[in-house]
Formats: C-alpha cells, sequence, structure tokens
C-alpha cells in the first residue's frame, strides 16, 4: 500500500470492492446532525453537522439585514465559503484560502444558483431598502475525502434549520423594526444533493472516494440533481473524459442517492421538530 499504492488498489478493484471493504457503488455511513443544540454554534440562526465516513462538515448560517444591491433591488444575498483548516488534514496549511478551498466555495455558490433552492427574491424585505443576507459559513473539521458532497448535504440541512425573525418598516421613521418572538423557516424550493465519483484507470467509477482514493484517481465529478431528478450542475475539473452512457450511470446513480439523503434529512428534522 505504501510502496506501490495504485497496484494495491487494483488488485481490489479488479474483485469489485476496495481496501475498506465497499463495493464500488457503495457510500460511506452517512450522518447528519441539525440545530444548535447539537452543532454548539450558538450564534448561528441554523446550522448542521454532516458526517461522511471519516470526512466531517460543519455548516453555520448567520442571517444579517443590510440594503440590497442597486441593480437588483429586490434581491437578497447568499454569501456561501468553505474552509479547509490545517487541523482537518496535513495537507492544508494555515493563512488565506487554498485553492481547493476557493473551488469549493465557487461550487457551493453555483449549486445554490443552478439548483434554485433559495430564490433571491424571497430574501427581499423591503424594494430597494432592506434584504436579508445569509452568510453561510462551512468548515471542514476532518478531511478525508469527498468534500463537496457533505458540504451540500450541510448547507441544505443548516438551510432547512434557519428560523428569521420578522421584520418590518416603520413607515414613519423609515427604521426597521424586527419582532424576535415571531419567527419563520426559510422558503427552501429545490433540495440540491451532490454526488461524486473518481475515475480510476480512466473506465473505472467509484462512488464517495475517499482522500487515498482521490490521489489516485485519473479524475472526478459530481452530479447534483434535485428531488425532480433534474440536473443542476455537473462539476468535472478536468482528468480523464466520460462517455455519454458512463455520464448518465453517474445521473442514474446520483438520483437514487438523492433519495437516500432527502430520506434522512427528513427524519432528522422530523425528530426535532416539537410534537
Amino acid at each position: 500500500r505504501t510502496v506501490e499504492p495504485l497496484e494495491y488498489y487494483r488488485r481490489f478493484l479488479k474483485e469489485n470492492c476496495r481496501p475498506d471493504g465497499r463495493e464500488l457503488g457503495e457510500f460511506r455511513t452517512t450522518t447528519v446532525n441539525i440545530g444548535k443544540c447539537l452543532c454548539s454554534i450558538t450564534t448561528a440562526d441554523g446550522s448542521a453537522l454532516v458526517k461522511l465516513g471519516n470526512t466531517t462538515v460543519i455548516c453555520g448560517v448567520k442571517a444579517e439585514l443590510a440594503a440590497p444591491a442597486v441593480d437588483s433591488a429586490n434581491k437578497g444575498y447568499i454569501v456561501p465559503n468553505v474552509e479547509l483548516p490545517s487541523l482537518c488534514a496535513e495537507r492544508f496549511r494555515s493563512g488565506p484560502p487554498g485553492e481547493e478551498a476557493q473551488a469549493a466555495s465557487q461550487f457551493i455558490a453555483d449549486v445554490i444558483e443552478n439548483s434554485q433552492m433559495i430564490v433571491k427574491e424571497d430574501l427581499c424585505i423591503a424594494n430597494g431598502k432592506l434584504a436579508w443576507v445569509l452568510y453561510c459559513d462551512i468548515i471542514c473539521l476532518d478531511y478525508d475525502g469527498n468534500l463537496l458532497d457533505a458540504s451540500v448535504f450541510a448547507l441544505l440541512a443548516a438551510l432547512k434549520n434557519v428560523q428569521l425573525p420578522l421584520v418590518t418598516i416603520n413607515e414613519e421613521t423609515g427604521l426597521s423594526e424586527v419582532n424576535l418572538k415571531q419567527k419563520n423557516p426559510l422558503f427552501i424550493r429545490k433540495h440540491p444533493v451532490a454526488t461524486s465519483f473518481a475515475i480510476f484507470d480512466d473506465t473505472l467509477l467509484i462512488v464517495d472516494p475517499t482522500a487515498e482514493e482521490e490521489d489516485l484517481a485519473t479524475g472526478t465529478v459530481t452530479i447534483v440533481t434535485d428531488e425532480e431528478g433534474r440536473l443542476c450542475s455537473v462539476h468535472k475539473p478536468g482528468g480523464s473524459p466520460l462517455t455519454g452512457a458512463k455520464l448518465q450511470d453517474c445521473i442514474t446513480r446520483a438520483i437514487t442517492r438523492h433519495k437516500e439523503v432527502k430520506k434522512l434529512i427528513d427524519k432528522v428534522i422530523k425528530s426535532i421538530t416539537p410534537k
């Protein structure tokens, strides 16, 4: 495994399994915790912690009030940020965000935009005057591959946990008034779920790759679908090309995975909802 890691992996792949005992199309154990008491982010308006095997990601959503942009007076803002601190893996360094963290942040921003999970018009309180800004901080606590799947899952779970207070504009003073006693959940229109694959030797697809598998792979691809089976995004940062048939196979598997993740989120939300 140390001297010839690729050959070591190939011996397992020939038998349609992996060194950790999983089949090629098998995901690692996935768990999600939602809410402040479980995530210890007492300052967040919504939070969630997702574990995908040994990869652990936490997402905190902070809502603030701001004036809308001049060119989009009827829209609020969603600002995602992915952090890969040096504590989560040896490969990351302290300091400004590295290339991988920046790419992940851009991927999350694209997923939000393409899936229309939250329509920015829904975040507007008063046209041209006031809107919500949602700061979505996604922090990797433990890195073992497949950051994108865990990040999208944590973001969705945290957003479903957000409760925004009622805000009105006082017509006499022109100032905003916040009613903390009356809170409403975010209107989440779509539920995007990411499913990532590693490509081995240009032909073989394995799902939910570990960090070691990502390093040995000749390419990766991430498929994002919503609850209607609609394709929201295909993220393929170079590497081995995929045939149309292989890509369709990935999409089909991603649709199946979406049902599993949605079922898991719904189950957890039901368990924490007051009777």
